[in-house]
């Protein structure tokens, strides 16, 4: 039932809560009765919390079921909870976490669904066809940059079945210490990144020559698949047969010119849900996150576990304090067990920079009603609801299996998006509240805004609208199965708004090594 525009309302998670959050655009101001009798103290900016009991100072601030914060000092009910009023919890202790101990639920096999795709030789498949050209060192981003432009001016034209031309830059191959621990990880990302799906197996790589990241080593001799030749295709600038610029550009072309040709041979096949790959990622957030758009993933996200698909959740930071629901959601007991080496890893890291994991929160965050990492964090990990976790990936590996796996990755929009791209993923998931212009050039990215009001306001940007949650107009299970729907559409060719805009943002590899 929709619910009157002017009506004052809030949103309590849980019956266990003793705050809920301000629903309406714009806020409320003190004074405001709701229909349930509850009455602000203070002015409460939309999405921020609201006290819904007296806490004396101490008192365990509830969201979700779960202990966000303590007051810092007396707070009547009614007031504006908001983060100064807020003592942040300890973190949850990584030992002595609940494994494998809560079954998943048993849910019927989805059948039926299919999309219109690219098969691949190694069994995966394509949600767009695009020729990618792999660089091993940012010096040669510029050249790169304008060999793109060209090819897609003068070459792509001719190819109707090939959907675009990226060149995979970076900023990492040289200045480096190569062999540094950590340094495997940006190495594997940028040639997993190569065998994506949406490349259909055309390896081209544009090189310098006197980089410390040879081609050779990225690509050890059988470790990518290639359909036009025994060797990645590959262009050299300081091949001697190199005379100036032009040369370098006529090169790259007429090696473009080959692949593009065994590429616009493929035709789009009707191929099961099954062969989906989905990365989902919050960026942007509000206190909306978590109760519109990211549990109508999470509702999408059981939908394609039961249609045999594949479902990717991240973001180190937004799921470490939720560590203990994970674990006990295991398969089994390695997938918890790998689950708590990857947030220990990542916990020293965070130590070896002199930062903590408060520092995840942003400023957008906070003003959209978030108070800290905690919150934050009950709201990310919906995206994953109620499906086994049967798995559970390091930054810049490669899927191996099926089902809701656990990609640890950094919360930086960009370096997640660029890791769920080396693991395999062939369609994206971006939720936000704040709003952002995020976008891969690699990959199709479905917007879901968390609320009406940036659902209108951008409306040539977002794909879904979750906020109609919110405001009584659709239920999570509506919504979830309208993304779900619009996921094997854009799989088979719909263009997202990202895609129409070409909101592309260039490759970020996750670097731990120590620079030279």
């Amino acid at each position: 039932m929709t619910i009157p525009e002017k009506t004052p309302l809030h949103i309590r998670m849980h019956a266990g809560d003793n705050v809920a959050i301000v629903v309406n655009d714009g806020g409320l101001p003190a004074g405001t009765v709701f229909p349930d009798g509850l009455v602000l103290v203070d002015t409460v900016p939309q999405g921020h919390k609201v006290a819904l009991a007296d806490f004396a100072e101490g008192d365990a601030v509830i969201r979700y079921n779960v202990t966000i914060g303590f007051a810092a000092r007396a707070l009547p009910r009614g007031s504006w909870i908001s983060e100064a009023v807020l003592r942040m919890p300890a973190a949850r202790e990584l030992e002595g976490l609940p494994i494998a101990t809560r079954a998943a639920p048993v849910m019927a096999p989805l059948e039926g669904y299919t999309f219109q795709g690219f098969k691949n030789a190694d069994g995966s498949v394509g949600t767009r066809n695009i020729l990618a050209i792999t660089t091993t060192v940012q010096c040669v981003s510029g050249v790169v940059e304008h060999a793109v432009k060209r090819i897609k001016s003068e070459l792509l034209p001719r190819y109707p079945n090939v959907d675009d031309v990226v060149g995979l830059e970076h900023s990492y191959g040289c200045g480096v210490a190569i062999d540094a621990p950590g340094a495997e990880i940006p190495i594997r990302t940028l040639r997993n990144i190569t065998q994506n799906p949406n490349f259909g197996g055309q390896a081209m790589v544009v090189s310098l020559g006197c980089e410390k990241l040879q081609p050779a080593r990225l690509f050890p001799k059988g470790s990518i698949p290639i359909l036009s030749g025994a060797e990645p295709a590959q262009v050299c600038l300081q091949d001697e047969g190199h005379v100036g610029f032009q040369s370098m550009i006529d090169s790259i072309m007429r090696t473009a010119d080959v692949q593009l040709q065994a590429l616009n041979a493929r035709q789009r096949e009707t191929c099961p849900a099954s062969d989906l790959v989905v990365g989902v990622q919050c960026g942007g957030s509000d206190a909306f996150s978590g109760v519109t758009a990211n549990p109508a993933v999470g509702y999408a996200t059981d939908l394609l576990v039961r249609a045999g698909a594949t479902v990717m959740f991240s973001e180190v930071t937004e799921v470490r304090d939720g560590i203990d629901q994970l674990t006990s959601r295991a398969a089994n007991a390695d997938v918890a067990e790998a689950m708590i080496r990857e947030m220990a890893w990542y916990d020293a890291y965070l130590t070896r920079g002199g930062v903590d994991r408060s520092a995840n929160t942003t400023p957008g965050d906070k003003k959209g009603g978030l108070s800290n990492i905690v919150e934050k964090a009950m709201g990310s990990i919906v995206k994953s609801r109620s499906s086994a976790i049967t798995g559970v990936l390091s930054p810049g590996e490669k899927l191996k299996q099926k089902g809701l796996i656990y990609a640890a990755t950094p919360a930086s929009d960009f370096i997640c998006g660029t890791l769920q791209l080396a693991a395999g993923m062939n369609i994206h998931v971006f939720t936000t509240g704040r709003g952002t212009p995020y976008g891969l050039a690699e990959c199709p990215v479905i917007k879901v805004a968390t609320r009406n009001d940036l659902a209108r306001r951008w409306h040539d940007l977002m794909d879904v609208n979750a906020g109609r949650i919110a405001s009584g107009e659709a239920s999570i299970e509506d919504v979830g199965w309208e993304l779900f729907k619009l996921m094997l559409d854009v799989a088979s060719g719909s263009k997202t708004w990202a895609e129409h805009w070409k909101l592309h943002n260039a490759l970020t590899l996750f670097n731990p090594a120590p620079v030279t």
